[in-house]
C-alpha cells in the first residue's frame, strides 16, 4: 500500500538541448567551471529516441530507495554551510565597493542558487520518507484492526458458548423441588416390591423412580389422617359451642353482681370497674401505644405512685379500624350506576386539592391516644398526650403544664414553660423536629411534603424517646419491618420519667428565679450562703430575654460561636451588674438540659473604655470562675441554683475587680468610688496581673486559684 501513490507519481524530463545557443554556452561553462562535483544526479537513465536526442528520466522515489538519511543529513548541514558561507562573501563584496551586477557577486549568487535547489531537493526527500513511513504505519494500524476484531468475534463466540453451558447446568427438573426421605430410610421403610434393592441400588435413575412412588402412597396415606382429623376437629368444635353458650347465659348475672360491687370498690379504693373498660378499650390500641400503656402502668404501679394513665379517643372509629373490611358488592351493586352518574357531573378535582388529601391521610392520627400525667410534690401535673400516626408508624408527643402557683409575673420566663421547646434536648440533640422513620422520607416525597417540621405544631413532637418508650426502633439503614418491643420501653422508661419529673422541676425553679431576678434580686438559698461573703456591693440592675438574632450580633460573644457552643434551640437571655459608674453586661446561654449543662457566661465590661474577655485577661478569669467551677456553684443536688449562684459569684468578681484594678495600676489605696471592703491576700499575681477571684469560706478572704 506504501508503494502505489509513489509508483503513480509522473517522472521529470530534463531535455539536453533545450534553450538557445547562447544560453547553452553559458549553462556549460557555469557547470563545468562552477557546479560543486559533490551533486551528481542519480537514477538516471538513457534512452535513445527516433530524433537521436538524449533524454535523461529522473525518478525521485527509486532514488529515495537507495538513499541513506544519515548523509542527507550531513548533506543538509554542508549545504545549510556553504549558502551561509556564499552570503557572508556576497556582505564582504557588497561593503568593499563591488557593484550590484559584477562578475563575483553573479557568480556566488548562481552558486548559492544551486545550493537552494540541493536544499529544496533534501526537503522533498524528507516528506516522501514522512509519507512513506505513515503508510506503512496506517498499514500496520490495519492488520492490528484485523486482528483485534477476529479477537473480539472469537471472544463473543465463547461467551456465547459459556451462557448456554450455564443454561444447562442450571436447569431444574421438576420432581428436584420435591424433598424426598433420605435413600437409608427409603430402604428401610419402603416395602420391597416398591424399594426393588436389586435393581435401585444400580441404577440411580430407578432409584429416583422408586423413592417417588414412595412418596405418593405417603402423602394418599396422609390425606386420609387429615380427612378423619376435620371430622374430630368438627365434633370438639360443637363442643366448644356449646360451652361458650353456656358461660355467656352466665353473663347477665355476673354483670349485676359488678354494678352491686361498685360501692365496695370505691370504698376500697380499688376500682376493678374502671380497671375493666379500660383494658377493654386497649384492645382497639395501636401496638405501639399498648406497650406504652402496659409499660407505664407497669412502672406507676411498682415505682411511682404518681404516674396516672388514661386513654381517651373515639372507641367506636378505632373498633371500626381494626374490624375487617366486609364484602360489600351486592349491597352496593344497585347503586353503582348512580353514583357513576353523580361522579360524571362533578368537577374533576384539581392536583393541588389531590395532593392536599393524599398528605391528610398519610398525616392521619389512630382516634384513640394516650395521656399520662405526672404528679410533682408541689402539686405541679405535667401532661403527656401521645399520639401514633398510623401510615408513618410513628408516635408523636403534645404537652401541657398546670401548675400550681400563678407563674404569670415573670416577662422573661415566657419560653420556659412553651409547650413547644418544652421538651426539646431530653436527650442530647433530640428536637423532635423531623421523623426519626427513614421510610417516611421517601413517603413525603411522593405527597410533596418537604419538611415534618411544619406539622409538628398540629400532630406534635415525634422525639426517638417517644418511639423507645413505644417500642419502636428504627436503624439509620433501614426501616422498621418488626414490630414493637416490650423490653426496648421497660428499658427507657425509668430514666424518661425521671428526666420528665426533672425538666418540669427545673423550669418552674427557674421560673421562680427569673421573677426575682426581673426584680433585681438575685435569690441566694441558705444552703448556698457560704459560697458567698456577707457584703456583696454589685448589684443586678437589668434581667431580659432576647433573641437568637439579638445574641449573635453581640461583638462579645463572637467567640463562643466561633467555638459552636451555641445552638438556636437554646435560650438567651442579657444581665446588667452595675457598681458606680461601672457597668457590667452579661450575655446568658440557657441550655435546654439545664442544671445538666451549665449556663454560658460571656462578659463585657463598660468601665474606662469597653472591655471583654477578649482583650483583658482578669475578665476571662472571670468568665473562667463562673462557667468553669460547676461543682462549687450546684449547691444541693439537684442543683437548681446554678443559674443564681453563678450570678452571685458575677457580683462578688465584680466587686473584686474594680476594687484590686486601681492599686494595680498606680499603687495608690484606690479612689473613693470603690473602697477596699474585700480581703485579698494578693491584689495580683503572674505576668497578666491576675487578681484573686476565689473565696475562701470560712476564713473571708480572697486568693487566686
Amino acid at each position: 500500500m506504501s508503494t502505489d501513490p509513489l509508483k503513480k507519481r509522473k517522472t521529470k524530463v530534463i531535455r539536453g538541448d533545450g534553450g538557445t545557443p547562447e544560453t547553452k554556452r553559458i549553462r556549460g561553462d557555469a557547470d563545468q567551471a562552477k557546479f560543486p562535483p559533490a551533486l551528481p544526479l542519480v537514477g538516471q537513465r538513457k534512452l535513445y529516441s527516433g530524433r537521436k536526442q538524449d533524454v535523461r528520466v529522473y525518478n525521485e522515489e527509486v532514488e529515495l530507495e537507495g538513499r541513506d538519511t544519515e548523509q542527507d543529513y550531513i548533506l543538509y548541514k554542508s549545504t545549510c554551510e556553504a549558502v551561509a558561507k556564499l552570503m557572508a562573501e556576497i556582505q564582504d563584496l557588497k561593503a568593499s565597493g563591488a557593484k550590484e551586477g559584477s562578475m563575483e557577486v553573479e557568480e556566488r549568487r548562481r552558486r548559492g542558487s544551486v545550493h537552494f535547489i540541493a536544499l529544496k531537493k533534501l526537503n522533498r526527500m524528507a516528506h516522501m520518507r514522512l509519507k512513506k513511513a505513515r503508510d506503512q504505519t496506517h498499514e500496520a494500524k490495519q492488520r492490528v484492526d484485523v486482528l483485534h476484531l477476529q479477537l473480539q468475534n472469537l471472544l463473543y463466540e465463547v461467551l456465547h458458548l459459556q451462557k448456554e453451558i450455564g443454561k444447562c447446568l442450571e436447569f431444574r427438573s421438576q420432581h428436584e423441588e420435591i424433598e424426598l426421605v433420605s435413600v437409608d430410610e427409603f430402604f428401610q421403610e419402603a416395602p420391597a416390591e416398591i424399594s426393588r434393592p436389586h435393581l435401585t441400588k444400580e441404577d440411580p435413575h430407578q432409584l429416583t423412580l422408586a423413592r417417588l412412588d414412595w412418596e405418593l402412597e405417603q402423602r394418599k396415606r396422609l390425606a386420609e389422617q387429615y380427612k378423619s382429623s376435620l371430622c374430630t376437629k368438627e365434633k370438639i368444635l360443637k363442643g366448644i359451642e356449646m360451652k361458650k353458650e353456656y358461660l355467656n347465659s352466665l353473663q347477665p348475672g355476673l354483670q349485676a353482681i359488678m354494678q352491686a360491687s361498685l360501692p365496695v370498690q370505691e370504698y376500697l379504693s380499688m376500682p376493678f370497674e374502671r380497671v375493666q373498660k379500660q383494658a377493654e378499650v386497649a384492645r382497639h390500641l395501636p401496638p405501639p401505644l399498648y406497650v406504652l400503656l402496659v409499660q407505664a402502668s407497669a412502672y406507676g404501679q411498682a415505682c411511682d405512685t404518681n404516674l396516672s394513665v388514661s386513654i381517651s379517643g373515639d372507641v367506636d372509629e378505632a373498633k371500626a379500624l381494626s374490624r375487617p373490611p366486609e364484602d360489600s358488592q351486592d349491597d352496593e351493586s344497585d347503586s353503582d350506576a348512580e353514583e357513576e352518574q353523580q361522579n360524571t357531573k362533578r368537577r374533576r378535582a384539581t392536583v393541588g386539592v389531590q395532593l392536599d388529601d393524599k398528605r391528610k391521610e398519610m398525616l392521619k392520627r389512630h382516634p384513640l391516644s394516650l395521656c399520662i400525667e405526672l404528679n410533682c410534690k408541689d402539686g405541679s401535673i405535667l401532661h403527656l398526650f401521645f399520639y401514633y400516626l398510623m401510615n408513618l408508624n410513628i408516635l408523636t408527643v403534645k404537652v401541657k403544664v398546670s401548675a400550681s402557683a400563678d407563674l404569670s409575673g415573670a416577662i422573661s420566663a415566657g419560653e420556659l414553660l412553651n409547650p413547644e421547646s418544652l421538651l426539646n434536648c431530653l436527650y442530647a440533640s433530640d428536637h423532635g423536629q423531623e421523623t426519626p422513620n427513614p421510610a417516611n422520607r421517601y413517603q413525603f416525597d411522593k405527597v410533596g411534603i418537604v419538611s415534618f417540621a411544619d406539622y409538628v405544631a398540629e400532630l406534635g413532637h415525634p422525639y426517638v424517646w417517644v418511639q423507645s418508650l413505644g417500642g419502636l426502633h428504627f436503624s439509620s439503614d433501614s426501616p422498621q419491618v418488626e414490630g414493637p418491643h416490650s423490653s426496648l420501653s421497660a428499658s427507657h422508661m425509668e430514666s424518661t420519667m425521671k428526666l420528665l419529673r426533672g425538666r418540669l422541676q427545673a423550669r418552674l425553679a427557674l421560673h421562680k428565679q427569673f421573677s426575682s431576678l426581673e426584680h433585681s434580686i438575685v435569690p441566694v438559698s441558705n444552703e448556698c450562703q457560704h459560697l458567698f461573703p456577707a457584703k456583696v456591693v454589685s448589684r443586678l440592675a437589668h434581667w431580659t430575654m432576647m433573641s437568637y438574632e439579638e445574641f449573635v450580633e453581640l461583638s462579645f460573644v463572637q467567640h463562643v460561636m466561633k467555638a459552636g457552643l451555641v445552638r438556636n434551640t437554646d435560650l438567651f437571655f442579657m444581665a446588667t451588674v452595675e457598681r458606680g459608674t461601672a457597668r457590667l453586661q452579661a450575655a446568658v446561654v440557657l441550655n435546654p438540659r439545664y442544671p445538666e449543662i451549665t449556663p454560658l457566661f460571656s462578659l463585657s465590661l463598660l468601665w474606662k473604655g469597653e472591655r471583654s474577655g477578649r482583650t483583658d485577661d482578669n475578665l476571662r478569669a472571670m468568665e473562667s470562675e463562673v462557667n468553669v467551677f460547676r461543682s462549687e456553684l450546684q449547691g444541693p443536688r439537684p442543683g437548681l441554683q446554678l443559674l443564681t449562684n453563678q450570678m452571685q459569684r458575677l457580683c462578688v468578681c465584680l466587686d473584686v475587680y474594680l476594687e484590686t484594678e486601681s492599686q494595680v495600676c498606680d499603687g495608690s489605696e484606690g479612689p473613693r468610688e470603690f473602697p477596699r471592703e474585700k480581703m485579698c491576700l494578693r491584689t495580683a499575681r503572674g505576668p497578666n496581673r491576675l487578681k484573686p477571684f476565689k473565696y475562701n469560706h470560712p476564713q473571708g478572704f480572697f486568693s487566686h486559684r
